[in-house]
This record gives C-alpha cells, sequence and structure tokens, in this order.
C-alpha cells in the first residue's frame, strides 16, 4: 500500500498584497525621468534637490492623496505632486476588502546640464600666380580652405 501525500494549499506570505507599478521600480523611475518638467521658477533660481512625499492609493490602484513631507519649492512641490497625481497601480485582490494604501517617494530634481553650441567660422582664399608666359592661358588657382570651431558652454 502507498501513502500517497497531499499538498496543502499554501497561504500567501502577507494577508493583504500591497499595490505594485506595471514594470517593477525601474519602470517607476523611467516614468518619472520622461514626465518630469523642471519648473521655469525653480530653474530661473537653479533650484536643486529632492521632494520627499508620501501619497495614498485607493483598492482600484489610483493616487488619491499626496502629502508633502519634505519641500524644495513651491514650484518643485507642485511639480511632484502633479507627477505622483499620474501613477497607476497594480493592486491584488484585497478579500472584500476596500483597502488605502500609504507609499513614500523621492522625486529628484537636478539641474539639467548645459549643452555645448558650436559656433563655426568658414574661410576660403583663393590665390592666384601668373608670369609673363602664362598671361595667354588660364593662370592656376590654389584655393585654400579653413574651418573654426569655437565650443562654448
Amino acid at each position: 500500500m502507498k501513502l500517497v501525500r497531499l499538498k496543502k494549499e499554501r497561504k500567501e506570505k502577507h494577508f493583504i498584497q500591497k499595490p505594485t507599478y506595471p514594470g517593477g521600480q525601474n519602470a517607476l523611475k523611467k516614468f518619472i525621468t520622461s514626465q518630469l518638467k523642471y519648473p521655469k521658477e525653480a530653474l530661473k533660481d537653479k533650484t536643486e534637490g529632492t521632494v520627499f512625499m508620501r501619497y495614498d492609493i485607493n483598492y482600484k490602484g489610483e493616487v488619491v492623496d499626496t502629502h508633502i513631507l519634505s519641500s524644495l519649492s513651491k514650484a518643485c512641490d507642485a511639480e511632484a505632486d502633479r507627477l505622483v497625481r499620474l501613477l497607476k497601480f497594480e493592486v491584488p485582490k484585497t478579500r472584500k476588502m476596500k483597502v488605502l494604501f500609504h507609499k513614500k517617494i523621492q522625486i529628484h530634481f537636478k539641474l539639467p546640464k548645459p549643452k555645448k553650441t558650436t559656433t563655426s567660422y568658414q574661410y576660403t582664399t583663393t590665390s592666384t600666380t601668373t608670369s609673363k608666359k602664362e598671361k595667354s592661358e588660364i593662370a592656376p588657382q590654389t584655393t585654400y580652405s579653413y574651418t573654426i570651431k569655437i565650443n562654448k558652454q
């Protein structure tokens, strides 16, 4: 007679599963960097730093509320709030409960590097050499061309 072992159903590690961003943390970072619009006021004042936020996610995966924990400037705080409200999360089934999840995030504001501009100037010089014998013929020409590039920062 053979003994047959029945496998027990494995229970989930946590009673309530946390919401996740589709694609993971790398996708979240990529979304934030692609959607971040550096505020004009912060660019003018050369403001750099990090905004620390706490936000609430409802049972549908939508961000419903945000709180600034550490402020940088009004313009940067407003941009960070706008970005976080754009996020959509995947929420696993929560056993017929409507749970409100709380998460924290850091939004980094780093001034864009100034673009190098190149100014180029072109000079062309032509010299003709003529001799007494070649007056009736077309005189040979020597042409030199110079390009000067100046990098500005």
